[in-house]
């Protein structure tokens, strides 16, 4: 029963642990097994959310979300946006964004011969826009949870005069707009402010659309 489930997870494990280990030994192996443990343990509450929301999908959705949704999530969030953000960053072009990230410089050091910056710092430095954009679309998606009218309710006294606010129009974009602003004029470094305030802007963007076809679909 387990094998038949988990079999091909065991596969692919097995198979990353042999390939970390001819590219990096066992340091990489290791480091392999460390983030293992760290995503399965931090994706048990996804699953359960996963699980409530597939119960409601028929047999084809649900091997879309179980395909396509896992591959973009894992491949495409975990392994693909952190190279893009350092491609748009650093002015590199894919391939040589992953060259670095495969082959870092040697001892550790943050700027290899040629000048230019490691694949870590060019991640660090993008943070601003991360997080903006990050902080942008998870505060939206905070907003429209707490701002929306429910039948069933934990704190009765916070959270019904908040879903009265919510009645207001589009009042989860004017608090995240305003924040925003905040954000960028007042704790923002002065070398990022525009960075900050367009990536912020596309993540209150990047959600609306996402909430808005999720509602289509519904």
């Amino acid at each position: 029963m387990v094998l038949r489930i988990f079999g091909l997870s065991f596969a692919v494990t097995v198979i990353s642990l042999i390939i970390a280990a001819i590219y990096g030994g066992p340091q990489a192996v290791l480091l392999v097994v460390i983030l293992s443990i760290l995503e399965i343990s931090l994706s048990f509450d996804n699953a359960v959310i996963n699980a409530t929301v597939l119960r409601r999908m028929s047999e084809f959705w649900q091997k879309i979300f179980l395909t396509v949704g896992i591959v973009i999530a894992v491949f495409g969030m975990r392994l693909v946006f952190p190279l893009v953000i350092v491609w748009l960053a650093s002015g590199l072009g894919p391939v040589a964004a992953l060259d670095l990230a495969l082959n870092p410089p040697a001892d550790g050091a943050a700027y290899v011969p040629d000048g230019s910056a490691s694949y870590e710092t060019l991640l660090t430095d993008a943070h601003p826009q991360i997080a903006a954009f990050g902080g942008m679309f998870l505060l939206m998606l905070f907003l429209g949870f707490i701002l929306e009218e429910r039948e069933i309710t934990w704190l009765s006294w916070l959270e019904k005069p908040l879903a009265r606010a919510g009645k207001l129009d589009q009042l989860a974009v004017i608090i995240a707009g305003a924040l925003l602003l905040i954000t960028a004029a007042y704790i923002a470094p002065e070398d990022t402010v525009s960075m900050v305030m367009i990536a912020g802007v596309l993540g209150m963007v990047t959600y609306i659309a996402v909430n808005g076809l999720g509602e289509l679909f519904n």
